[in-house]
C-alpha cells in the first residue's frame, strides 16, 4: 500500500471519528434535556428554596431560558474551544472535575480489561488444546456463570464475602483515610483497594474472552497451515504460540477494542457499589442531582475514549495481521 493511500485512509478515519463525536454530542444533549426534571429546581432545592426572581436569574445565568437549538449551538461552540461547561452542583469547570476523576476510572477499567483479556485468552487456549479435559469443562462452567451473573450482583457478593466471611480486602474507597498519601506505601494501598472492584468487573469479561479464544483456537488448530507446521516437525509450543495463537487472537483484539465502552459503562455500577472515586460515581451523582453539564461532559469524554480505543485497536490489528497492511 502506498504512503498516500495510508494518509488518505488515516484522514478518512479521523473525519469519521470527528463526525461520530459530533453526532454523540448532539444526541446526548437532546436526550439529557428531554429527560424529566429541571436542574434549576434541583439546585434551588439544594439551596433550601429561592424566590421566582432568583429562579429566573439562574435560568438566564445557565442559558436555560434560550430555545433548545440555541443551547445546542452554544454548547457545541464551547466544546470546540475545549470548554465542557460549568458544574451546576460542584461549582467547578467540568473539565477540572473529569481530570480529577479520570485516573481512578482508567486504572480500574484497564486493570479489569487487561486481566480479562490475558487470563481469558490463556484459559481459552489451554482448554482448546485439551477440549475434553476436566479443565476445559471447568472453563465452560466458569464462562456460563460469568455470563449469567450481573456485575453489580458479583460486587455485592464479593463485599459480603470479604467483609463478613473473609475480612482480608477493603470493600470501599481507593485508600484509607489514615493511610499513606505518597510513595510506595500509597501505591500498595491503592492496589489493595483495587482488587475487589477490578475482580468484579473482570469476571464477566473473563468468561467472554475465554469462550471467544477457545472457539477461535479450535478453528485455527484445524487449519491446513497448522497441520503443515506439525508435519514439518515443529515443537508443539512453537505451533501453538507462534503460528496458531497469532491468528486466533485477532477476534480477541477486535472485541477488546469494541468492548471498551461497555467496560466503562460497567465501571459505573462497580464504582457505585465499591465507592470507587472515578467517573462512574461522578456520573451517578450527576444524574441524581440533575447536573446536566457534568453528565454531558462525562458522556462526551467516554465517547472520546471509545473512539480513541477503536483507532488504537485498528493500529494493533495491523501490527498483528500483516495481510491488512496490503489492503
Amino acid at each position: 500500500m502506498k504512503g498516500s493511500d495510508v494518509l488518505k485512509g488515516t484522514l478518512k478515519k479521523l473525519l469519521n471519528a470527528a463526525l461520530l463525536l459530533l453526532a454523540v454530542l448532539v444526541l446526548n444533549f437532546v436526550l439529557v434535556h428531554a429527560a424529566p426534571g429541571d436542574p434549576v429546581e434541583v439546585l434551588v432545592g439544594e439551596m433550601g428554596g429561592a424566590t421566582p426572581e432568583m429562579i429566573e436569574d439562574l435560568r438566564k445565568q445557565f442559558g436555560l431560558d434560550q430555545p433548545l437549538y440555541v443551547q445546542i449551538g452554544t454548547y457545541l461552540g464551547n466544546v470546540l474551544r475545549g470548554d465542557l461547561g460549568h458544574s451546576l452542583y460542584y461549582d467547578q469547570p467540568v473539565t477540572q472535575l473529569i481530570a480529577g476523576r479520570i485516573g481512578p476510572t482508567l486504572l480500574l477499567v484497564t486493570t479489569a480489561l487487561l486481566s480479562a483479556v490475558i487470563i481469558g485468552t490463556m484459559l481459552g487456549v489451554f482448554s482448546a488444546q485439551k477440549r475434553r479435559s476436566a479443565l476445559s469443562h471447568l472453563v465452560t462452567v466458569i464462562s456460563l456463570a460469568g455470563f449469567s451473573a450481573p456485575v453489580f450482583w458479583v460486587g455485592i457478593m464479593l463485599i459480603l464475602m470479604f467483609s463478613v466471611s473473609i475480612p482480608l480486602l477493603p470493600i470501599s474507597g481507593m485508600s484509607n483515610a489514615q493511610g499513606a498519601t505518597t510513595g510506595i506505601a500509597y501505591v500498595l494501598e491503592v492496589l489493595h483497594h483495587l482488587i475487589l472492584p477490578a475482580l468484579s468487573l473482570a469476571l464477566i469479561y473473563l468468561a467472554f474472552y475465554s469462550r471467544l479464544s477457545r472457539a477461535s483456537m479450535l478453528e485455527v488448530l484445524g487449519s491446513d497451515y497448522v497441520r503443515t507446521a506439525r508435519a514439518k516437525g515443529l515443537t508443539r509450543r512453537l505451533v501453538i504460540y507462534k503460528h496458531a495463537l497469532r491468528n486466533a487472537i485477532l477476534p480477541v483484539v477486535t472485541f477488546a477494542g469494541l468492548q471498551f465502552g461497555q467496560v466503562i459503562s460497567g465501571a459505573v455500577l462497580v464504582e457505585t457499589v465499591f465507592a470507587w472515586p472515578g467517573l462512574g460515581t461522578l456520573a451517578f451523582d450527576s444524574i441524581l442531582r440533575r447536573d446536566t453539564p457534568t453528565l454531558l461532559g462525562i458522556l462526551f469524554f467516554s465517547a472520546l475514549m471509545v473512539v480513541v480505543m477503536n483507532l488504537l485497536t485498528d493500529v494493533i490489528y495491523r501490527r498483528i495481521d500483516p495481510r491488512i497492511k496490503t489492503r
